[in-house]
């Protein structure tokens, strides 16, 4: 008769442990010049299971409905931040950036695992198959493609952070969910086929992908529909609230059902709102200014407390292998594209910088391949790199982003100077008349 109340009042414990322990370490992250979210992650690695143990091991295998809720609202907000108008003003940047990058990323990590898996194996004790050399390499690059804007939008918010960089970030962020998407599927086919399990075409493969990207599109854009219909008659923020966050969990809850990409759905009703409404901020404000700051504390710290240190331990050797290439990865192909797409000089410096987090897609697809019986003897390993270096990425990430914000001067004050510096090169262009 007492076991219902008492794991329901450990579940509310731990839920205030979450929330305090997050809050404290933001400000300690603050006090030494951080992020609050390296602060929030730097929380959940100290009570996950291995460490302290304050958070235990079933709580975190139940946090998937947890994540899944931070995750509507931080796509919704991510979206928001696609307007059309100021992507438009960046030109061919974003979209030419993201193909580069995540190419190049993929080829990076490839083949620099595929030349080291014979010394990472005979060394580290891995004792893989040299036929899974190959498959495990290819899976491997494609899984360390796409990019989490997440801690991203965090810093940019917790700094009023405003410019091409910060918009190129996000923006590549929010694209790189379907490159990724196209470029685990065309990989995943590969791989069967070099193991002799595939029955589907290269063909099928490719349509498979795309019409997954677009019925993504569709779920998003249609509840998006109806959070325009809906919104235009509310005036209480209390209930802009309920609608949009009712919206937002149908359109995740549809798009995993069908087999879609629930983050492009529900990123894509954000896109859609902050294109399409007339009274924008009222759709976003009313997450801003109650929700927002709750769903990074529980997120962050709920990613941090994922993290298994006796995992990364046994993998280190090939974690820091995916790291290093990851890395090179994002900055050369960056950089690249930003050189073909003639892309501002801050955002040719400093877009890599913020480019680095993964996590979201990333976890899902990895999961996916347990689930495919010829990977078998490699999809623990896969994991294991992927939560690993998903953390690992998530807690240096916003330091890098806030390095990158800074220094192209998009933050607080700078980031006034540089709009009025913008102003006065574009009136300049024009002959004295504004455009």
């Amino acid at each position: 008769m007492t076991q219902g109340p008492i794991i329901h009042f450990n579940v509310i414990l731990l839920f205030g442990i979450i929330l305090i322990a997050g809050f404290i370490a933001g400000r300690v992250a603050n006090i030494f010049r951080l992020p609050k979210v390296t602060g929030y992650i730097a929380a959940g690695i100290l009570l996950e299971p291995s460490f302290l143990g304050v958070i235990p091991e079933k709580f975190i295998q139940h946090s998937t409905v947890i994540s899944n809720f931070a995750l509507c609202v931080i796509t919704y907000a991510i979206g928001g931040s696609l307007n059309f108008k100021r992507i438009r003003e960046l030109g061919n940047t974003i979209w030419v950036m993201t193909v580069f990058e995540a190419t190049i990323t993929f080829l990076f990590i490839t083949a620099g695992l595929f030349a080291l898996m014979p010394a990472l194996n005979h060394y580290t004790g891995l004792n893989i198959h040299p036929s899974f050399f190959l498959p495990l390499a290819v899976m491997a690059g494609s899984l360390g493609c796409p990019t989490d804007p997440t801690p991203t939008l965090a810093v940019k918010e917790e700094y009023k952070a405003e410019g091409p960089v910060t918009t190129t970030i996000l923006g590549i962020g929010a694209f790189d969910d379907a490159m990724g998407i196209i470029i685990f599927s065309l990989s995943l086919t590969a791989c069967l086929t070099i193991l002799g399990t595939s029955s589907t075409s290269i063909g099928m493969t490719i349509l498979g992908a795309f019409a997954k990207i677009f019925f993504s599109l569709l779920a998003g854009a249609i509840c998006a529909a109806f959070v325009l219909l809906v919104g235009s008659r509310v005036k209480d923020m209390g209930v802009m609230v309920v609608v949009i966050l009712g919206a937002l969990f149908v359109c995740f809850g549809v798009s995993e059902s069908l087999n879609l990409d629930e983050l492009l759905s529900t990123m894509t009703l954000g896109c859609v709102v902050i294109n399409f409404a007339k009274d924008k901020d009222k759709y976003f404000s009313a997450i801003r200014e109650n929700l927002e700051e709750l769903v990074f504390v529980i997120f962050f710290v709920v990613a941090g407390a994922q993290l298994e240190l006796n995992v990364l331990k046994s993998s280190l050797w090939i974690v820091l292998v995916f790291v290093i290439f990851r890395v090179l990865g994002k900055i050369s192909g960056s950089f690249t594209g930003a050189v073909i797409s003639r892309a501002q000089s801050q955002v040719k410096k400093y877009t890599a910088f913020g480019l680095i987090p993964q996590g979201g897609i990333v976890v899902g697809l990895a999961l996916l391949l347990k689930q495919q019986p010829a990977f078998s003897p490699i999809a623990n390993i896969l994991l294991n790199i992927i939560l690993g270096t998903t953390v690992l990425f998530e807690f240096l990430g916003p330091l890098f982003t806030e390095v990158a914000l800074k220094k192209s001067g998009e933050v607080g004050k700078e980031a006034n100077v540089y709009i009025e510096h913008v102003k006065k090169q574009h009136t300049k262009a024009w002959g004295g008349k504004h455009g």
